[in-house]
């Protein structure tokens, strides 16, 4: 097994809404914002070669949308979806699966392209996968969500007939890795776990988006269910800690990995670096 770093970009969120609780006084200090509070955060996805399979995991926030939506987010950077895949030497028709943590836009956006202004897949040789409970959360969406869930990111998924589910009830259709279901940020998000090179990489998604999101009580005010993602984490760190876990980060501007240590305050960061470097 081989795994590639996608790097789609970067865009820009209000620090408040990414720290919830946590006082700016305090957040700043790692992720400081610009004069309208916004911070950067990257949509750093993973691509899994394995055999006759290419895996990738989420897509960033694609190039679809007008003017004016991409104008809340200031996508910037000079990397995006396509060519990162195809800086790693594969091209949009390679891909076998793609797999999606949750279909809130900046996670699904690119797996949908525009062609003569009619949706396509971007990958059309591809199985796309969701799983029922969270496609049922994402096309019944509550008002909490109801902006991140765009119709044109998720509908042509099914519509196109490369719409699988995962069961949790069945065997995985994937081989290469295990799967952790959260419900604190969105409902039956998923976290791939991959074993790799003796390690176990922890693809985070938003359970915790950067490395300054690690702290308990420093979660998203985007969070549905703010106290069970406090609860999620606690038990996923403690675990990740024990077991010597890698933790992968979609959204951190810098870092791309972290292993983890105990301490008098919790668990916290211990040694940050890339991937490659594993």
């Amino acid at each position: 097994m081989k795994l590639h770093v996608i790097d789609t970009g970067f865009f820009k969120l209000d620090g408040g809404a990414m720290f919830g609780v946590v006082p700016k006084t305090i957040w700043q200090k790692t992720n400081p914002p610009d004069e309208n509070n916004l911070c950067s955060w990257a949509m750093r996805c993973l691509l899994v070669e394995d055999g006759n399979r290419l895996i990738l995991i989420d897509n960033g926030i694609g190039d679809k949308q007008d003017a004016k939506f991409l104008g809340y987010y200031y996508l910037h950077g000079n990397d995006s979806l396509i060519p990162s895949i195809r800086k790693a030497g594969f091209s949009e028709g390679d891909l076998t699966d793609m797999f999606l943590t949750h279909l809130h836009f900046d996670h699904c956006g690119g797996g949908i392209r525009y062609d003569q202004g009619k949706p396509v897949l971007t990958f059309q040789n591809a199985q796309y996968w969701s799983n029922e409970d969270h496609w049922n959360w994402a096309t019944i969406p509550n008002a909490r969500e109801k902006a991140s869930f765009l119709k044109e990111n998720i509908y042509p998924m099914k519509e196109s007939g490369h719409l699988q589910m995962i069961d949790r009830k069945m065997p995985s259709p994937f081989s290469q890795f295990d799967i952790l279901y959260v419900c604190g940020h969105t409902d039956q998000m998923m976290l791939p776990m991959i074993p790799y090179k003796g390690h176990t990489i922890c693809y985070m998604a938003d359970l915790i988006p950067s490395v300054s999101h690690i702290p308990v009580p420093y979660v998203m005010g985007y969070d549905t269910r703010p106290l069970l993602t406090m609860e999620e984490k606690e038990a996923f760190l403690k675990e990740a800690a024990e077991k010597g876990y890698i933790l992968f980060f979609e959204h951190d501007p810098v870092v791309e990995c972290c292993s983890l240590k105990m301490t008098e305050r919790g668990v916290r960061a211990d040694r940050t670096f890339k991937l490659s470097e594993l």
